[in-house]
């Protein structure tokens, strides 16, 4: 007998439309709140939108989580039609999202919503494990319990090319804003995976070119178990040198089986700032 399982994730795993199709994923999109005007992310608004509007303006969005109502009627469709639904969230700890998202599950049954522990795509790394235990025929119970398992094998970091989207966004003091810029220092931003919550880690000095350099080495270095499979390079907008700078160190140094690239989302790229980039991995 067929299995029915629904795969799917909030918009903010940044997957993209290639690797959405490949893995035959779902998406609900985040809402963004740009001056008077509500969009849905990567629908009708996207990241260079954001950034124009900040030149222009000086207009940051906000931004706001899924809520029940949505997820319940996004959901209902499949499970009235004998559907189980696996559904990967933002992490609980910077979103409610994931809380929005189990009210429905319980509310509809046979949904089963996993707290990633992660954003953009450190969620994706996860989406692909649960499309592959999809395909060896696991049940949706199984796979988020294993899912469970392994989210803090999830490893995501990025480098800040400029603090200015944090100030602006009330993330960071002027005085560190303005102190990081007169002495090039380009901070680390990693993601707890045993709580989501984001942490700064090594503040690195120099050009962007030395510092993505320096950066992904060491996150080469810092883990002796790294899963070989696969690695995202993601980022919010970024000159393609940079993205193949940093893809040669993975080929040098590394054995990945596939490097994907994709491009954040406006939730995550708004707080970030442009010329921000990442790379995503899992350990064994």
């Amino acid at each position: 007998m067929e299995q029915k399982i629904i795969l799917s994730a909030d918009s903010t795993c940044d997957l993209g439309r290639e690797l959405k199709k490949r893995y035959n994923v779902n998406f609900y999109p985040f809402h963004i709140i740009l001056g008077e005007m509500e969009y849905m992310d990567n629908v009708d608004i996207f990241t260079d939108d954001i950034y124009r509007t900040y030149r222009e303006k000086k207009i940051l969005p906000k931004t706001a989580a899924i809520n029940v109502a949505e997820y319940i009627n996004y959901f209902k469709q499949w499970v009235e039609d004998g559907y189980e639904v696996i559904h990967l969230n933002l992490g609980g700890a910077i979103s409610s999202a994931h809380q929005n998202c189990m009210i429905a599950a319980k509310e509809l049954g046979n949904v089963y919503p996993i707290d990633s522990y992660n954003l953009s795509t450190g969620i994706s790394l996860l989406v692909i494990e649960a499309a592959n235990m999809i395909n060896e025929g696991k049940s949706a119970r199984e796979i988020s319990e294993n899912l469970k398992e392994i989210r803090d094998k999830v490893h995501s970091s990025f480098i800040l090319d400029t603090l200015e989207f944090m100030h602006a966004g009330g993330r960071c003091s002027t005085i560190a804003a303005i102190g990081s810029n007169l002495l090039q220092l380009k901070p680390c931003i990693e993601v707890n995976n045993r709580s989501g919550a984001m942490t700064v880690g090594t503040k690195y000095r120099g050009n962007l070119e030395k510092v993505l350099t320096n950066y992904t080495k060491d996150k080469l270095k810092e883990f002796n178990s790294i899963h070989y499979d696969r690695v995202f390079i993601t980022h919010s907008g970024i000159d393609d040198k940079y993205i193949q700078l940093v893809k040669n160190i993975l080929n040098e140094l590394t054995s990945f089986k596939e490097i994907f690239v994709t491009k954040a989302s406006c939730t995550i790229s708004s707080h970030c700032g442009p010329n921000t980039l990442g790379i995503l991995f899992m350990t064994n």
